[in-house]
């Protein structure tokens, strides 16, 4: 019985969270087969170019052109197979031939003859990685197969494993060929169709995964040097603030901004670079467990050929990245302390200035003091003066008086009373400054 779900909200990428697992299914490769995988980095811009670019193919073959972009695009046009999967950063393009001729020769026919001619040459894109699956059956014993291989990869010394419990034999170099592409031959004793295209799946990404990994050690190895001057430049100024010596600390301040500010310019063109590193390295040694390799007398697996040479690599990368984020505490800190420094001279500075204006405001109370009785005096002597005008008026008017006496009487009183004239103005304004406090 066909039941439907009741009438419930669903979420609206419940589709496409079932479909994300199904989105890159393994291959079933037919054996013998020729298989060329190219990865591109690409931009937005570029992925587009792309597709139309894929539409464009379509339409060379007399076939009908896909309408809408997906994340892995797979098609067959008779013995040639086109897979297009996008990742994050980068297209990978997937050529298989399915059906080689019979006298076809290991990795000079390849499924690249099969394109229309100067397809390949428009795609858009910076290509990472580009080598050749030669798939062959294996009629002869294991013992034989190195005879077999040897003859195809130019004299370079070959990597060599046994997966799958001894039912295949992977052969490879690593290294770029005379045609510009890397090479591995899968010498196939008794795995199915769908076995080996799981198997060259697994070859595909360990091969597209280990050069992204290894995008990141140029910048490594280019951001290093300057690490290291930056390092022993943060160890002076550290040195001399631990010192106490007696620096220019707007110049400290100054330097260490510098400091800063380039590790931040590292970190903003490493960071994503290092973290696509250990991501695509966790891939690879997925990816490599998953071969369940045997060992080959006389040659590395390619476990072991990776443990060497990528491991050190991906651990270089981490190594700086760490360095950068370390680096960058400590000029964090080293700012701080010279902030601190800064800011504990300011306050001795305030300190002083303050004492200074308290021991000026103290003279300046002193002499307002001294002020004051110079006022009272002189005010006094004025109203004394002006008193007496008016006395000298009155008795020349013909008003008889003692104006000795009155004189006499009038000087204390009109001393006292400028006193405390001035006194009382001086205790109001103290009021009125405690008020406003």
């Amino acid at each position: 019985m066909n039941r439907q779900l009741p009438n419930i909200a669903l979420h609206p990428l419940r589709a496409e969270l079932y479909n994300e697992l199904h989105s890159r299914p393994f291959q079933i490769l037919p054996c013998p087969a020729q298989v060329t995988h190219i990865a591109l980095l690409t931009t937005n811009e570029q992925r587009q170019q792309q597709f139309r670019h894929l539409q464009e193919l379509h339409e060379l073959l007399d076939e009908t052109p896909p309408e809408q972009d997906t994340s892995c695009f797979e098609a067959t046009f008779g013995n040639l197979r086109i897979r297009r999967e996008m990742h994050m950063e980068f297209a990978a393009y997937t050529f298989i031939d399915l059906a080689p001729k019979n006298d076809a020769e290991p990795f000079r026919d390849t499924a690249l003859a099969l394109l229309p001619k100067g397809w390949l040459d428009q795609l858009a894109g910076t290509v990472v990685a580009a080598f050749h699956l030669d798939l062959q059956g294996a009629e002869n014993g294991p013992n034989t197969d190195l005879g077999v291989v040897r003859p195809w990869f130019e004299g370079q010394r070959l990597v060599g494993s046994s997966p799958l419990e001894g039912k295949a034999r992977v052969w490879g170099t690593f290294q770029l060929h005379s045609d510009g592409f890397g090479r591995f031959m899968v010498l196939n004793h008794s795995l199915s169709n769908s076995q080996l295209g799981r198997l060259s799946h697994r070859l595909i990404e360990i091969e597209t995964y280990r050069l992204m990994s290894l995008l990141a050690l140029p910048l490594a190895r280019e951001i290093t040097p300057n690490l290291n001057e930056m390092d022993q430049q943060l160890a002076v100024i550290t040195q001399a603030l631990s010192d106490n010596q007696d620096v220019d600390e707007q110049e400290i301040l100054a330097e260490l901004t510098q400091i800063a500010a380039r590790i931040e310019a590292y970190r903003a063109r490493s960071t994503f670079r290092f973290s696509a590193t250990r991501a695509y390295h966790r891939l690879v040694l997925t990816r490599l467990e998953e071969l369940r390799e045997d060992e080959l007398s006389g040659h590395l697996t390619i476990t072991e050929f990776m443990t060497r040479r990528l491991t050190p690599a991906v651990k270089t990368c981490e190594s700086v990245g760490d360095r950068l984020e370390d680096l960058s505490r400590r000029v964090d800190r080293a700012s701080d302390m010279m902030r601190t420094r800064v800011e504990l001279a300011i306050q001795s500075q305030n300190q002083q200035l303050l004492s200074s204006m308290d021991r000026r405001s103290k003279i300046q109370l002193m002499m307002q003091h001294t002020v004051e009785g110079f006022s009272v005096v002189a005010i006094s002597y004025y109203l004394i003066s002006l008193l007496k005008l008016a006395m000298d008026a009155a008795h020349d008017a013909g008003i008889h008086f003692n104006k000795t006496l009155i004189l006499g009487v009038a000087i204390p009183v009109i001393l006292l009373t400028v006193f405390l004239g001035i006194r009382a103005i001086h205790h109001r304004f103290i009021k009125m400054a405690r008020r406003e406090e």
